[in-house]
């Protein structure tokens, strides 16, 4: 089973004077292997950049560089994607596999020793400082000896449990302390909470972004976060049996779920910072802006259900 969806997201800043020079960054072109094949892909920037240059980091993120030179009060980006996506859990036990407490034992640091990559996902980053109340909120789903990938699935259902998602309860740059605190948030939240729970056990954990739409192609209840930007985790789960051979597992706890069909990834990194996407420094601009952003998803095909109707929403979110 697979199915074919299409992307479009729309950003729009508003200056309030002119700006004069701007350089941006974009994280807009979706990941593509085994399980996501990106089929075709078109970024159209207004005004016409001076300078778009494409490279891919670390992580294998298709990042996207560009300079505006001519005076301009508005930017306006769209992206649009379009994907095959291929289911990569169908077969997984999250009994097998290694526990988490040996594993988090051949990540600690020894001199010497040969380095595993993994590793800095293990550790804390800008946006998922170390806090310790997440240790102890985290060590009930990891008994000794329990499977990584089973232990993983108990946090996750546990913080869907325990926080409430509310759109627009939280900023981009929300700490992480107040997230914890207060009880709710938005995806973002949701994952780099679960990143900084298993990072404070030093389990690697990466933040993804992507897209996710109302209904999964496979069906089932609406899900919060859908048709527009979202965020959700990977855990490294190397050898558990229905993971891919690089070792990450796609955990959704905003939604409580193993992503499936319905989720289009875009980034991955160490948190929302690393995989932003679109940020920039301008000059000008009168020292204020309004932002707005939309993102429209859709099945455009499914080799399950060829008749399947369309699914398209958009959302508008506006920042001031």
């Amino acid at each position: 089973m697979t199915a074919t969806l299409e992307v479009t997201h729309d950003t729009r800043y508003d200056y309030a004077a002119p700006v004069s020079l701007a350089h941006h960054l974009a994280h807009l072109q979706p990941l593509a292997d085994a399980h996501q094949e990106l089929l075709a892909f078109d970024l159209e920037i207004s005004p016409e950049p001076a300078l778009l240059r494409l490279r891919h980091d670390a992580q294998g993120n298709a990042e996207r560089h560009f300079s505006l030179e001519q005076p301009h009060r508005r930017l306006t980006v769209r992206a649009t994607s379009r994907v095959r996506v291929a289911p990569r859990f169908a077969a997984l036990d999250a009994e097998s596999g290694p526990a988490w407490d040996e594993l988090a034992r051949r990540l600690r640091y020894v001199a010497r020793a040969p380095f595993l990559p993994e590793v800095e996902f293990a550790l804390p980053s800008p946006y998922v400082p170390r806090l310790h109340e997440l240790r102890g909120y985290a060590a009930p789903s990891f008994a000794a000896g329990r499977p990584l990938a089973a232990a993983a699935l108990d946090l996750m259902h546990r913080i869907h449990a325990d926080f409430r998602y509310q759109s627009q309860s939280t900023a981009v740059d929300t700490p992480l302390a107040q997230v914890w605190a207060t009880r709710r948030g938005v995806c973002q939240d949701f994952a780099h909470l679960m990143a900084g729970a298993m990072r404070m056990l030093g389990l690697p954990v990466r933040y993804v972004s992507g897209y996710l739409l109302t209904h999964a192609p496979e069906g089932g209840a609406a899900m919060q976060g859908a048709d527009a930007s979202h965020a959700w985790v990977q855990v490294w789960c190397p050898g558990t049996e229905g993971v891919p051979a690089d070792g990450w597992l796609d955990l959704d706890p905003t939604n409580d779920l193993v992503p499936g069909l319905g989720h289009v990834r875009l980034a991955v990194g160490r948190d929302f910072g690393d995989v932003t996407p679109l940020r920039g420094v301008i000059r000008g601009g009168g020292g204020s802006h309004v932002l707005t952003v939309g993102v429209s998803t859709r099945v455009i095909g499914s080799d399950s259900n060829p008749e399947r109707e369309l699914l398209e929403r958009t959302v508008e979110e506006q920042r001031r």
